[in-house]
């Protein structure tokens, strides 16, 4: 396990990743980071629940569907997780994907 903390570049890396399990053709360099990931990677209900619930397994947080708008961004959900791990007293999370 990897207990540095992630930095936002880091954790933005992580979830790239993470989103390119959910939809392959997702390329990090095309994304714009303040339009919502939905749209841009064409993703459905069933695979953007099953990109929260990667999220969820790889940073040890729950993120409630109350929170869901929060992630509509590529932004906003860096910011996002960003807080949440410094609440959850987990600097980084599990060791990187």
């Amino acid at each position: 396990m990897n207990d540095a903390p992630l930095d936002r570049t880091t954790l933005q890396q992580v979830v790239l990743s993470i989103l390119r399990r959910t939809a392959p053709e997702v390329s990090g360099t095309s994304l714009d980071p303040g339009r919502p990931l939905r749209d841009q990677a064409d993703i459905d209900s069933i695979d953007w629940l099953n990109f929260i619930v990667a999220l969820h397994e790889r940073f040890a947080i729950d993120i409630p569907e109350s929170d869901y708008a929060k992630l509509a961004t590529l932004d906003g959900l860096v910011s996002y997780l960003a807080t949440r791990l410094q609440i959850a007293g987990a600097p980084g999370g599990k060791a990187a994907a």
